[in-house]
């Protein structure tokens, strides 16, 4: 099975973001291979592309505490884990206070890092970081890997607070939903939304022999999917068949 995860605000969006390029960050940071350590930089100014909005900090700490204020009267619900519940409530307590200690916008002590900077303004242009370029990141790349990694932790360490939250809000999200099951008749399919339905982000399950991909675009009223079949690479006409798939509507 595929899953195909399609966000339905600005918010869900920009978490998404950086939930996919912390993942990045620790994938290419674990690795020793100097190209892995220039993606890893890489993917670390992306997140400071992307947390450099500048109520980010404050929509994290903001949903934490509804999180928070729902599911702390749980407690008295027999039907609950109670260790479970204590747990996560710990968790969100924990990633509040290091979110809320931090000063100014995420990704400060990058953006005032001269060296960095330099490299990162290279990165956008193609070819910009070739060792003519920038001898000093040369050099930095010619260091062992476990220097590399030293001096990548140091600059990724003070992300962790974000990452975590970031990490929280996704998970309840996703949790917090009911999975349906639909038909989608020669490759279309639209679902008119009531209040009920009103949801942050969709999750989309398809078998994966099914040799297409969904389309979604939705508003407030409507839902709609368009299954688009491929070959190998290319992208093909909507698929002739029915295309049956698992809906969830998720929702904080």
């Amino acid at each position: 099975m595929i899953r195909y995860e399609h966000p339905l605000n600005e918010r869900i969006r920009t978490l998404m973001r950086l939930e996919d390029l912390f993942i990045r960050v620790r994938h290419f940071s674990a690795h020793e291979a100097p190209a892995d350590h220039h993606a890893a930089l890489v993917a670390l100014f992306e997140i400071t592309d992307v947390a450099a909005r500048a109520d980010l900090k404050t929509d994290l700490l903001q949903e934490l505490e509804r999180q928070r204020q729902v599911l702390a009267p749980l407690r008295a619900n027999p039907k609950i884990d109670r260790a479970a519940l204590e747990s996560l409530l710990e968790e969100i307590d924990a990633v509040s206070a290091q979110i809320h200690a931090q000063q100014g916008r995420a990704g400060t002590h990058l953006r005032d890092n001269e060296w960095l900077m330099t490299i990162k303004q290279r990165t956008a242009l193609p070819g910009g970081v070739c060792e003519f370029d920038l001898p000093a990141y040369h050099y930095w790349l010619n260091r062992s890997a476990e220097e590399r990694r030293h001096d990548l932790g140091s600059w990724i360490e003070p992300f962790a607070p974000i990452a975590a939250g970031v990490a929280i809000v996704l998970r309840l999200l996703r949790e917090n939903g009911r999975a349906s099951r639909h038909t989608a008749h020669h490759g279309a399919f639209q679902l008119m939304l009531t209040t009920t339905k009103v949801a942050q982000l969709l999750r989309l399950t398809l078998a994966r022999e099914i040799p297409c991909v969904p389309e979604i675009s939705a508003n407030k009223y409507a839902l709609n999917i368009r299954f688009i079949g491929v070959s190998g690479m290319n992208r093909g006409a909507v698929h002739d068949g029915d295309v049956d798939f698992e809906l969830m509507f998720c929702n904080l």
